[in-house]
């Protein structure tokens, strides 16, 4: 097998969520991968932040500014990007919430219509807008990006997560999976990423970790680290390879998959 089926000199992504995090870590390996990569983000600071990092190091790569839930910001995505770029070959859905955690029956209404919209519904806009643009230009590939929360419950005597989120990337999986069947002959292929504990570098709990004691952080970080086996939070810079590899021919024959980036946490 040649490293050329990782190759990605050529083709146009567009990454969602890209200003800060995971986002931003997969935006910048498939631009190191060769990919001419359009940067989505509602919050323009961040977002053009992760263009100048990637720009900097030589590499292709713009903003385009809309916020997931909007259905008049997405509806004309697929023919923004044609018009700017002329094709899409890849997709991430990574733009997502985490609600305050809190057990079931604490949790507010709105909250949860929230989360929904923002981890479920906007991917599905998202993915509705630009799959006409994959099917017209040659097919591509979607990587959805779930987590280990939707492969199972955590509940380690405190609430460290919640159903609104492990719902929607439940969710998620499952639409993946359908996207997948659909799409199949038209030369699209859909998996999902689903990663565990992450560490330093992304912001989707910071609102509510601050409101934390040092105790429930040691808390927190012990009931992480007791069920990972590899004894440790992942880095957002180890999802490079494996994006990488699903927006490739490497993985030209995979389609329909959720995939753990979970340090073996879903191995026990």
């Amino acid at each position: 097998m040649s490293v050329e089926l990782f190759k990605l000199d050529g083709k146009v992504a567009l990454v969602t969520g890209a200003g800060s995090g995971l986002g931003r870590e997969m935006a910048i390996g498939l631009s190191a991968a060769g990919c001419d990569v359009v940067c989505a983000d509602r919050e323009r600071s961040w977002v053009t932040e992760t263009v100048s990092i990637i720009q900097s190091r030589g590499h292709k790569a713009s903003r385009i500014i809309f916020d997931v839930t909007k259905e008049d910001e997405i509806a004309h995505l697929g023919r923004a990007i044609k018009s700017s770029h002329g094709k899409l070959d890849v997709l991430v859905n990574n733009a997502g919430v985490a609600p305050y955690p809190k057990r079931l029956h604490e949790v507010d209404a709105s909250d949860w219509r929230r989360v929904v919209e923002v981890n479920l519904n906007g991917p599905f806009l998202v993915m509705r807008a630009v799959i006409p643009l994959m099917m017209e230009t040659g097919g591509g590939s979607i990587i959805n990006v779930a987590s280990l929360i939707g492969l199972g419950g955590f509940y380690p005597g405190f609430p460290v997560s919640g159903v609104a989120y492990a719902a929607t990337k439940a969710g998620l999986a499952g639409m993946t999976k359908q996207v997948a069947a659909e799409y199949a002959k038209d030369k699209i292929r859909a998996n999902a990423i689903a990663p565990g504990w992450q560490g330093a570098g992304t912001r989707l709990a910071d609102h509510f970790k601050a409101d934390w004691s040092a105790e429930d952080r040691e808390r927190f970080e012990q009931a992480i680290l007791s069920g990972t086996p590899m004894g440790r939070r992942g880095d957002a810079k180890e999802l490079q390879g494996l994006v990488i590899y699903l927006a490739s021919d490497a993985s030209s024959y995979v389609t329909g998959q959720i995939i753990a980036h979970d340090g073996g946490w879903t191995a026990i």
